[in-house]
């Protein structure tokens, strides 16, 4: 158990905190999958750029399109709320051959 985590999950969140959480998860999640985003955004239906502003945190999803995505990541809609394991999002172009 982590002690830091029971803290946190006392705090009031933020809007702005929760939407970049989810688009944290979003992304960490479509990575597992070994998705790039064009192939994650073709895929479910999606502009590049939208899903470039979801994973940025800088996109406020609507319930349809939190369940869109959960459904496309093979997962609830509630682990997309789940904390997100990395903090930040990696800027550039992955590895070639990743």
């Amino acid at each position: 158990m982590v002690i830091g985590s029971t803290v946190d999950a006392m705090r009031p969140a933020s809007p702005e905190s929760v939407i970049k959480n989810v688009g944290r998860r979003v992304a960490e999640l479509r990575a597992e999958l070994g998705q790039t985003q064009e192939e994650f955004s073709a895929q479910v239906g999606i502009g590049l750029k939208y899903l470039q502003r979801i994973e940025a945190g800088r996109e406020n999803l609507t319930i349809e399109s939190l369940v869109k995505l959960a459904n496309h990541l093979n997962t609830r809609v509630t682990a997309l709320f789940e904390p997100a394991r990395t903090q930040s999002a990696r800027r550039g172009r992955p590895p070639r051959g990743a």
